[in-house]
């Protein structure tokens, strides 16, 4: 590691939400890090960052952005960017990238390129049938359920599933993406509680990160409709002790593998969605990229200096790294929505305790007259740590409790049921 410790690298993260905030808040502490800049960022990334301009949906600018500010490392946070090829466009000009190329972004751009790949990886899965077609939509849908799984094929943000018990409801999402032009994808439904695997992937070796859950209905009790992710916890008290170990052989390697023999070699965070089902885990989805809001739990533990892991990834030299250090206890972030979100948001209200310790903005920007205001559907991701689950979500609502912003909400469950160890996998 000798070598390691001599890095120095000027960090350049692309995009603007909770996620980069808590990526380029990690990175701040690492020595290696001599320069520090957010693209397009928020309030929040701009008090430990140098914030710049520009478009996350033109990875030509992204490119010249990197090579203009003299990165030596580009981290790209967001998956509009990675499916665009703005990976693929830093690479081309020279600058090392944390991030996958547009072809192994498949795995998160297209659902069905995921199903194709895993088959081919035999990796485990629900069942699944591509609809691009109306005519066919009921035949398919009598295939499946109840309960049914409707997704969009594309990336929708997490907010395109349905996953309902009412074959109507169902079709009606189906036939919305449909006559939008989007291809859907039915899934047979998976038991189990669902579990997040986070994994370094620098083309051939993986390194698991902490796994983590995270909340994507909207309201307590899972009630309403999917959101982006509206908290998280880590680590699993719950999860078997070989649960990483099996997710790392049975699905992340496989895939990785798969990849790199198509020619089109995963190089970032594979991000796999897992449901924890009586016959073993099986994947729900898999994202190209960090998680929001898990992002913000798995860092909020991580004592490995980030920004030479993260360079380790896009350099091919992860085998070389040490083991990763963790603190002990957990981690539970809760995420402050505006009012109207997961629809249309209320944004331009003002923040009070935006600035406090734990607090990691996202739908944030600084008005000329200094003040924080909101500008986007999840404002703020708001983290507590702890001994335990318990003493990490008691921190985590203390803190959003000194945070106000007209009109907000947030669940008041995050976390709840493992801290009072109601969670449990079924025994195979």
């Amino acid at each position: 590691m000798g070598a390691a410790y001599a890095l120095h690298v000027r960090v350049l993260v692309i995009g603007s939400g909770a996620r980069e905030h808590a990526l380029v808040l990690a990175a701040s502490h690492d020595p290696a890090v001599t320069a520090l800049g957010c693209a397009p960022g928020n309030a929040g990334t701009a008090s430990v960052s140098e914030t710049l301009g520009v478009d996350l949906a033109d990875p030509a600018a992204i490119a010249e952005l990197a090579v203009s500010w003299k990165a030596d490392l580009v981290v790209i946070g967001p998956e509009v960017p990675l499916v665009a090829g703005a990976a693929d466009a830093v690479r081309a000009a020279g600058v090392p990238c944390f991030g996958p190329g547009a072809e192994a972004a498949r795995i998160e751009g297209s659902k069905s390129f995921a199903k194709e790949v895993m088959a081919a990886a035999g990796v485990p899965t629900a069942r699944s049938e591509v609809v691009d077609n109306p005519a066919h939509l009921d035949a398919a849908l009598a295939r499946f359920g109840p309960t049914w799984v409707v997704k969009d094929d594309g990336l929708a943000a997490g907010k395109g599933v349905v996953v309902t018990d009412d074959l109507e409801r169902a079709r009606k999402h189906a036939l919305m993406l449909l006559d939008g032009g989007h291809p859907v994808v039915l899934e047979s439904f998976l038991d189990g509680p669902e579990a997040s695997l986070f994994c370094l992937v620098d083309g051939r070796t993986v390194v698991p990160l902490l796994p983590a859950q995270d909340f994507k209905r909207v309201g307590d009790g899972d009630a309403g409709p999917n959101t982006g992710g509206m908290g998280a916890y880590a680590p699993l008290p719950w999860a078997p002790a070989d649960l990483v170990d099996e997710v790392v052989a049975t699905v992340v390697q496989p895939v990785v593998d798969e990849l790199a023999r198509r020619g089109t070699p995963f190089t970032g965070l594979l991000y796999a969605g897992l449901a924890l089902t009586s016959s073993g885990p099986q994947v729900i989805e898999f994202n190209c990229r960090f998680g929001d809001p898990e992002t913000q739990v798995v860092l909020a533990l991580l004592r490995s200096p980030l920004a030479r892991l993260l360079h380790a990834t896009a350099t091919g030299t992860l085998a070389e790294q040490p083991p990763l250090e963790w603190a002990d206890g957990a981690a539970v972030t809760v995420v402050v929505a505006a009012d109207g979100y997961p629809g249309k948001p209320r944004t331009g209200d003002v923040i009070a305790g935006s600035e406090a310790e734990g607090v990691l903005h996202a739908g944030t920007r600084r008005r000329e007259d200094g003040a924080v205001v909101s500008s986007g559907g999840r404002v703020l991701s708001v983290v507590g740590v702890g001994p335990d689950l318990a003493a990490a979500r008691e921190q985590a609502y203390e803190r959003v409790g000194r945070v106000h912003l007209a009109g907000s909400h947030h669940r008041s469950d995050i976390a709840a049921r493992a801290a009072r160890g109601e969670l449990s996998v079924s025994a195979r």
